[in-house]
């Protein structure tokens, strides 16, 4: 086969392996998402995927329907397979005992403590290894892990909902409804993919949201509903506060954990996290790094729905790692309430930068996915 050819049919594999992988979207935190392809003889012999943290990691099954046909295949794994003991083995050794001849591996494990490990595991071994195929396109399915991983805060996205001229809501504060039912449908797949959903206090009163995904097939863990809500106005009877929701729901505040008002959401099954900053609000910094080191199950991906206040301040704090911004084809007007807080900003070049990664009709709407621009040295 010559090396053009091979090159094709690697990244043919290589991308059912990512394929296989997106399938375990909204279930494997904290762990990533993993895809694995055993070829024989140009046929496909064994596959599969991490269908959840706990579970055998995807490797394993492919390996389990290759059976002996894996010995002398070539394996296509989306992520660098693991080479420590968790609460599963070594994905290396299974595939060396397994006599696999090549391992084509789309990107290297992100955390830095054991990235490289398994594939110069396999190297020792004999197996001949390649790595960095669709490395951008498996990086980004990962991008949750990957920020999660490195930094042990979650990774942010922001979703807002604005008119043409950027509001998001009327003056009044009512924003039910701005976009139509299939860009409403997108928000509800978000959250089932996100470990936790975040909104301010003006969101939660103004709104009454509950915050919980509905008409997703396939939902496996309901997030985690937080409001951060700094001097504890949203009453315990919120909707978002429900007892009989699934999923849970948690509010950062500023004042302390015992105030009366703190006391009545624990009542409720409410956890209270008291996270004073120097300005008298809530520190976002120390609520991402208490999420992300949260037991016994860590916020990897945290969907923020509003609104402007915590956007912005959010954006301030450099802590935005993605926008997904559904526009309606309205106008409100100046008095409605714009999509951020103030910035602080003397000239329109000192603001944040953010690059366009995809746009998508939905319904009548328009979906405009955007990521930080790369600072400029």
């Amino acid at each position: 086969m010559s090396d053009p050819d091979r090159r094709d049919d690697d990244l043919r594999w290589m991308a059912r392996a990512l394929t296989l992988a997106a399938k375990g979207c909204g279930r494997t935190s904290p762990n990533p998402m993993v895809g694995a392809v055993i070829v024989r003889d140009g046929e496909i012999v064994g596959e599969g995927f991490h269908p959840q943290a706990g579970e055998p990691h995807a490797e394993v099954f492919a390996l389990r329907e290759a059976g002996a046909r894996a010995k002398g295949a070539t394996a296509y794994v989306s992520l660098e397979p693991c080479n420590h003991h968790g609460r599963t083995p070594p994905c290396t050794e299974a595939l060396i005992a397994a006599g696999v001849r090549r391992v084509v591996v789309a990107a290297t494990d992100p955390n830095p403590l054991v990235s490289g490990r398994g594939l110069d595991r396999l190297a020792v071994a004999g197996v001949a290894v390649v790595s960095g195929l669709l490395e951008p396109e498996a990086r980004r399915l990962n991008e949750a892990f990957e920020r999660w991983i490195t930094t042990r805060r979650p990774f942010v996205t922001v979703k807002l909902a604005t008119s043409l001229d950027g509001r998001i809501a009327a003056p009044g504060g009512q924003s039910q409804w701005i976009t139509g039912p299939p860009a409403r449908a997108r928000v509800h797949r978000l959250r089932a993919h996100a470990d936790a959903v975040l909104v301010g206090s003006e969101t939660a009163l103004a709104d009454d949201p509950r915050l919980t995904p509905r008409d997703v097939p396939g939902l496996w863990r309901p997030p985690l509903r937080i409001v951060v809500d700094s001097a504890l106005r949203v009453p315990a009877r919120a909707k978002l506060f429900d007892p009989a929701a699934p999923g849970g729901a948690l509010v950062a505040t500023a004042l302390p954990e015992d105030a009366p008002a703190a006391r009545a959401l624990t009542d409720r099954g409410v956890t209270v996290w008291s996270l004073p900053g120097a300005d008298g609000r809530v520190d976002l910094a120390a609520l991402l790094a208490r999420l992300g080191a949260r037991e016994p199950a860590p916020v990897t991906s945290l969907l923020v729905e509003g609104g402007g206040v915590l956007a912005g301040a959010l954006l301030r704090a450099g802590l935005v790692d993605k926008l997904v911004t559904h526009v309606a084809p309205l106008v409100i007007g100046g008095d409605g309430k714009p999509a951020f807080g103030p910035l602080g900003l003397a000239a329109p070049a000192d603001g944040p930068r953010f690059r366009f990664e995809a746009i998508e009709r939905l319904g009548d709407d328009l979906e405009i996915v955007a990521y930080p621009a790369p600072q400029e040295t």
